[in-house]
């Protein structure tokens, strides 16, 4: 008789093969990339050469990365993984409170963005941020060897939606908190291109597809859902 991770491995991999599908279209927002996943288009990505932007110094007003570090309620010892992390500048920030026993996985696809934390880590004698390339559809990392995975306004952008947050859950623990970060779409008066935000109905909608339970949103940034699930 199966036992109940089994049982789960055995119905997403058969669930897997029957995802939706990437439906290729002329007509398309010009942010996008012209392929709709789950009834939304999949935006452009942003390049190495806008790493700047990810650092300026009106991010802690507009955005409020302070407040989002803390209410993740990190502690000491735990793994975390900032999913497509870029510069690094949410990587470092969560690197102090998970100390010297912790460490942060800064993952991307650019090795540009890696190359741009590696120098911050030498700089900074930071030595618990681990820069970790993945590809599109993998972030590489260790199965079920991370507490907490987040990724912050970049959800939105994978070309391969289904398959990067298949081997997401993959990395987490059971019990471990996947974490996403959007610019509210149900707010017009957000001042981000409409392709770059998401709905807290879409996320829920696109993670029924995976072993997670939705855990709670949380509503305290200026421009951006905190939402957050659990790997059953």
């Amino acid at each position: 008789m199966l036992k109940l991770p089994a049982l789960l491995l055995f119905a997403f991999a058969a669930q897997a093969a029957q995802h939706p599908p990437y439906i290729k279209r002329e007509d398309h927002d010009p942010d996008g990339i012209g392929v709709f996943y789950m009834g939304r288009e999949i935006a452009q990505v942003m390049g190495h050469e806008a790493a700047d932007w990810l650092d300026r110094p009106e991010r802690e007003t507009e955005e409020a990365p302070t407040m989002l570090v803390k209410s993740l309620k990190l502690k000491p010892g735990m793994a975390i993984a900032d999913i497509g992390a870029g510069s690094g500048y949410l990587s470092f920030m969560m690197a102090k409170p998970v100390g010297s026993t912790g460490k942060v996985y800064a993952e991307d696809i650019q090795p540009e963005m890696l190359d741009i934390v590696r120098k911050k880590a030498v700089e900074s004698g930071q030595k618990n941020v681990v820069p970790w390339l993945g590809t599109t559809t993998d972030p590489k990392l260790p199965a079920q060897s991370i507490d907490l995975m987040i990724l912050v306004d970049v959800y939105h952008e994978f070309d391969k939606p289904y398959e990067m947050v298949s081997n997401m859950v993959k990395g987490l623990k059971p019990g471990g908190r996947l974490v996403f970060v959007e610019y509210r779409k149900e707010d017009p008066n957000v001042p981000i291109k409409e392709v770059h935000k998401m709905s807290v109905a879409q996320v829920r909608k696109e993670m029924t597809l995976f072993p997670l339970d939705y855990k709670e949103t949380i509503e305290i940034l200026p421009r951006q859902h905190i939402i957050v699930f659990t790997r059953k």
